[in-house]
């Protein structure tokens, strides 16, 4: 029987998007207060893929992403996606904006392996996890580059995407690095927390 450890290191990963540059920048200053600090926030890149938001969203929608520090706990996942939930509600009941759902909030999180994300949407290839929230690998970390599955959203198969979630990748693995001289871990050993 194999023994039971630690989940590997990983951040904590958040996508947001709308057609207001204020409600993102409201989002933000919110995630830096209550939750952690930014490490590294995307751009702001068109979201095009889809007209699938554009009923309750409006079109010329923003996506915009981050990796918070320091160290996320995995197991916390479906309290913060439902905590984000939470302050969707709180910026439409605010009435600062006409749409019926002005922001859409995606947490996650990141290892050196994959790139998960948390839905309130069952379906065949995510794991529930609780209170209504399921989980999926969105990306993996293979021959060095980020691959999709065969269920990953188009927008995250895109390639300006991608090289900003290999620029998060690089931050992390020079966190691990330092994680593991902290710890004096051999690199032997690594290979088990990653």
């Amino acid at each position: 029987m194999g023994s039971v450890k630690k989940h590997p290191p990983c951040v904590q990963f958040i996508a947001a998007f709308s057609r207001h540059e204020t409600a993102l920048e409201w989002f933000w200053e919110r995630v830096s207060r209550t939750l952690a600090p930014i490490a590294i926030k995307s751009p702001l890149f068109d979201f095009c893929e889809s007209a699938y938001y554009h009923r309750t969203m409006g079109d010329s929608l923003k996506k915009q992403f981050a990796i918070l520090s320091p160290w996320y706990d995995p197991a916390e996942l479906p309290s913060d996606k439902l905590l984000m939930h939470d302050w969707e509600d709180d910026l439409q009941k605010d009435g600062a904006f006409a749409e019926p759902r002005p922001l859409n909030i995606d947490p996650g999180y990141m290892s050196m392996t994959k790139l998960v994300l948390a839905s309130t949407k069952n379906r065949e290839h995510r794991l529930y996890l609780r209170e209504g929230i399921y989980a999926e690998v969105t990306l993996a970390f293979r021959d060095q580059q980020w691959q999709p599955m065969a269920w990953t959203y188009p927008d995250y198969q895109r390639e300006d995407f991608r090289l900003f979630f290999h620029d998060c990748r690089n931050h992390l693995a020079k966190n691990v690095a330092a994680l593991l001289r902290a710890q004096n871990i051999t690199s032997s050993q690594s290979s088990e927390i990653e």
